[in-house]
């Protein structure tokens, strides 16, 4: 049969057995995209809107350009990316999915990286941010902050990992963007491209500004669909028995690898979202190796919520999707291992109960200053997600009456 053919049907039936399942159990849809709206709604628009408008500007200033003239010599030879990779690496790491695909793809329509480039650099800049790591699976899970350095070293290592594993990927690529030779010194060039971008974006700031929030926001309103969408999915083929079955075949690989065949299950559901297989695994009753082993596996993974994302952000550049899902994969494996090696030396022997060593930002009887963020989005990130819709309609009908002039 032909692979495209075959493609169809598979994909016509998917989405006709999903329909059915909406219609026929209307209940757990509805609570499914609750929480998915929750979370969105409370957490991940207030918490990513501020890191994506600030980005915006710096890309629209030059920042981004003078960056990546300073870092060229670091980042090339590591990872064969330009220099303003490094933006992306820290923005992606600051604010989480999906912001490495968002500001990958957006120096590809700059052309300021090639296709190649961009494969290699969206692999290791999609990356879990601190404030869930800490704040919603250390804490809010498991009920553990010291677990956090543990996972946070394990997902940032293996990061780098697969950065420097993906330099290879199509090696015998020649096309290689980079920099013309200059007499200057690379600080005045750097100053030099900063300057010229600034001249070339000749938008006054406040419409760049406003430009920024309009792009932040409708980003974020992709992204607020998509972990509604797989929050509903993800209950229906836990409540039509899908996710039992294929748990079963998950038991065996588990059992291979001399972890508790209980973590099956939310193993299964953090492949499709990240929050609710983190929550699932840390109420498992296996080891707390073991859950943490698969917490940074689903981690690392980010999802197919969080993938089918990166997708969506990608389909508008010529920069493939698959590069990217073998190098989640490749990071869940190198999570997995990391988090064996380092229980002990940090988890065991430096983190534990009796050495009482907690991270600098840790006291004793207070919060931390991540904690105190994340309590801080519960209660206000409603009210900050409403003011910002309201900016983005305001800027929408603008807009449109603009067009209309």
């Amino acid at each position: 049969m032909n692979t495209q053919v075959l493609k169809t049907i598979v994909l016509a039936s998917s989405m006709t057995i999903i329909a059915l399942s909406i219609i026929l159990l209307p209940e757990h849809t509805l609570n499914a995209s609750k929480s998915g709206l929750s979370m969105w709604w409370n957490i991940v628009f207030p918490s990513l809107l501020p890191f994506f408008i600030i980005s915006e500007l710096l890309i629209g200033i030059g920042v981004v350009r003078f960056i990546g003239v300073l870092l060229e010599p670091l980042m090339r030879p590591l990872f064969r990316v330009p220099g303003s990779g490094a933006f992306v690496w820290a923005m992606g790491i600051a604010s989480g999915f999906p912001a490495g695909a968002k500001y990958t793809a957006h120096l590809r329509h700059n052309n300021d990286i090639t296709a190649i480039e961009g494969e290699r650099l969206v692999s290791f800049t999609n990356c879990s941010n601190p404030l869930f790591i800490f704040a919603a699976v250390a804490v809010g899970f498991f009920h553990n902050p010291s677990l956090g350095i543990l996972l946070a070293a394990a997902h940032y290592i293996g990061n780098i990992l697969v950065g420097l594993v993906m330099r290879f990927h199509r090696s015998e690529d020649r096309f290689t963007k980079s920099y013309e030779r200059s007499p200057l010194g690379r600080l005045p060039r750097a100053f030099k491209a900063l300057h010229e971008t600034r001249l070339y974006d000749d938008r006054p700031f406040g419409k760049m500004m406003g430009d920024a929030v309009h792009s932040s926001i409708k980003t974020l309103l992709m992204v607020g669909g998509f972990i509604i969408l797989f929050s509903v999915i993800n209950e229906l083929l836990s409540v039509i028995g899908f996710t039992s079955l294929v748990a079963s075949i998950v038991n065996v690989i588990l059992i291979t690898l001399h972890i508790s065949p209980t973590l099956a299950t939310p193993l299964l559901s953090g492949l499709f979202e990240i929050t609710l297989g983190s929550r699932l695994i840390s109420e498992s009753n296996a080891h707390l190796m073991q859950q943490t082993m698969v917490a940074s596996f689903v981690l690392a993974f980010n999802g197919f919520s969080v993938q089918a994302q990166v997708a969506s952000i990608l389909a508008d550049t010529d920069i493939r999707f698959k590069p990217f899902f073998f190098a989640r994969l490749l990071h869940g494996v190198f999570a997995m291992g990391l988090t064996l090696l380092l229980w002990k030396p940090i988890y065991i022997d430096w983190l534990s109960e009796g050495t009482k060593t907690l991270p600098v930002f840790h006291t004793e009887n207070s919060s931390s200053i991540i904690d105190i963020l994340y309590v801080f989005f519960e209660r206000t990130g409603s009210w900050l997600t409403l003011f910002a819709l309201i900016t983005f309609v305001i800027l929408s009908i603008r807009r449109m009456r603009i067009q209309i002039q």
